[in-house]
């Protein structure tokens, strides 16, 4: 089977589910394109800013991506591609998509609250103080394992160090052309992107080589400035500029691959159990979560998208899309190294250092097709992602803030404060970072992630059925994540206590407890909620 088949078939099922079951969503979350959002009706200027519909897809599609796309579908591919790439087309489409819109259309008829604000007021404060303590350990997991990749990635590819330092000095500018001097938005955007070129040019004249523990105390200390700032002054521009680079190289990737017309040549299956990952269930599910099902997508569409959004009729294109969007990059990175043998794949990740350094050689060798040196093409793709990886690092760093906030409230003044929230985070992620690699973290990161979408759609179902609305579409996929999700934390907690990572394995632990108590709460809840509906009736 050709690369280009494989495709083409995952683009053309992604574009009739966003026409068709995008569409059937729309009707079940009752979406009313005159309804005002909260982004109009409480404009502040520092959270609450609406954004044009191109801005907000990048921002929110530069947030929900990252890494996550990638380095999951490639650790993956170690129990074959076909398994792999099932999971992400049926994840997208009927989990974390539904999983992403729902989440966004539950916040903005509530004040773009969070899910732990929607879980308060139809589960009670037991819930929401439940969901807010998984919710930052979740994050702290995010911010920690993304600044192993983004070290590992910096250390290896100097160049893009380079390029992505210039590319937060352009954000900024680009943020207060925009806003504050009210510069025409189409030539504020070719500035922008041209001088993003530019800086991946001076990247590659001036790669910045610095230590892996340099990096991380300077990229802690980014997530941090990142977090505090107001959302338009670097948030909301660096990922509306970055996204451009995304949208370059899924492009530039594509017509790669149109033009090479590889074969695949790594095996469909290997087996249900590999010797480094384990047993394909639950495995797979929790390896491939970006890209297939993401509760970490959950925080973006309630804590920031929800505030920018200037319309609810284009809630389906920016977060139901840009899961469809995540997806197709998934299988891209699959198809990066699908054309490899197996053999010849395992000896890439060890010699490039794992899976963005591999990512970038398949995709490079693609897009040298069309004319460009290999060499560029692998920077700047590295250069893409680890420009993405950074965009993950930030948001996930201001998501962690407000649950912390959220957290504190009524509980500690101390907690509430801009800065304390954020110092919580970005200690807890350092911690976690010197904790071990990349591999050893992913695993817990994609548990506590799946267990965090799971919850997101137990929220939303509660809201709907209380609302009067028939939501087996929700209730389906989150039983099945919480199915996924306790099975892997069982089986985390018993290979890192055997492996003498007590620091893991007691992580494990206690996430798997606090899953017990929230799968009785969600019982309890759905019960009440079903009642509840059968008495309206």
């Amino acid at each position: 089977m050709s690369l280009l088949t494989l495709l083409a078939i995952a683009g053309i099922i992604f574009i009739i589910a966003y026409f068709t079951y995008g569409k059937f969503l729309d009707r079940k979350l009752g979406v009313d394109p005159n309804r005002p959002t909260p982004a109009v009706t409480m404009a502040d200027g520092v959270d609450y800013v609406s954004a044009k519909k191109p801005v907000l897809l990048g921002h929110h599609f530069a947030t929900i991506a990252g890494g996550g796309p990638i380095v999951g579908p490639i650790t993956a591919v170690v129990f074959g591609w076909i398994p792999a790439v099932i999971w992400i087309i049926i994840g997208s489409i009927f989990i974390g998509g539904v999983h992403d819109y729902a989440s966004l259309q539950a916040s903005i008829r509530h004040r773009a609250q969070s899910v732990g604000t929607i879980i308060k007021e139809y589960m009670g404060k037991r819930g929401q103080t439940l969901f807010l303590a998984f919710s930052i350990a979740t994050l702290m997991l995010i911010v920690g394992v993304f600044v192993i990749l983004v070290r590992d990635t910096f250390v290896a590819v100097p160049e893009a160090a380079t390029a992505s330092v210039l590319f937060i000095g352009i954000a900024m500018v680009f943020g207060f052309l925009v806003n504050q001097l009210r510069m025409n938005f189409v030539l504020a955007s070719v500035i922008g992107v041209a001088a993003m070129v530019f800086s991946i040019w001076m990247g590659i004249q001036f790669p910045l080589q610095l230590s892996g523990g340099a990096w991380v105390a300077i990229l802690l200390l980014y997530a941090y400035l990142a977090s505090v700032m107001p959302v338009w002054m670097l948030l909301q521009p660096r990922d509306y500029l970055n996204s451009f680079l995304l949208y370059g190289m899924i492009a530039g990737a594509a017509l790669g691959i149109i033009l090479a017309n590889p074969v695949i040549k790594m095996a469909g299956y290997t087996g249900f159990h590999n010797e480094t990952l384990g047993f394909m269930f639950p495995i797979l599910f929790i390896t491939i979560a970006c890209g297939a099902v993401s509760g970490f997508h959950s925080l973006v569409s309630s804590g920031t998208t929800a505030k920018q959004l200037d319309n609810e009729k284009n809630g389906r294109f920016i977060t139901y899309g840009g899961m469809l969007l995540e997806g197709f990059l998934a299988i891209i990175a699959i198809g990066a190294v699908a054309y490899l043998s197996q053999a010849e794949f395992a000896a890439r990740m060890t010699e490039l250092g794992g899976p963005i350094g591999t990512f970038s050689a398949g995709v490079g060798f693609f897009m040298s097709h069309w004319g460009i040196p290999e060499v560029t093409a692998v920077t700047f793709t590295a250069l893409t992602a680890s420009a993405f990886l950074m965009t993950t690092l930030d948001s996930a760093t201001r998501l962690g803030k407000y649950a912390v906030q959220e957290f504190a409230e009524n509980r500690s003044e101390v907690f509430s404060n801009n800065h304390v929230a954020t110092v919580t985070i970005v200690t807890g992620a350092g911690a976690l970072a010197l904790s071990g690699t990349w591999s050893s973290v992913w695993p817990l990161f994609g548990s506590a992630n799946q267990m965090l979408g799971a919850i997101a759609l137990l929220a939303v179902s509660v809201w709907l059925i209380k609302t009067g609305v028939k939501a087996w579409f929700t209730i389906v996929p989150m039983v099945f994540m919480f199915i996924v999700t306790l099975s892997a934390l069982l089986v985390l907690m018993q290979k890192n206590f055997a492996g003498g990572n007590y620091f893991l394995a007691g992580a494990s632990f206690i996430l798997f407890v606090l899953c017990i108590v929230l799968v009785i709460e969600a019982w309890r809840s759905l019960t009440t909620a079903k009642e509840d509906s059968s008495i309206k009736a």
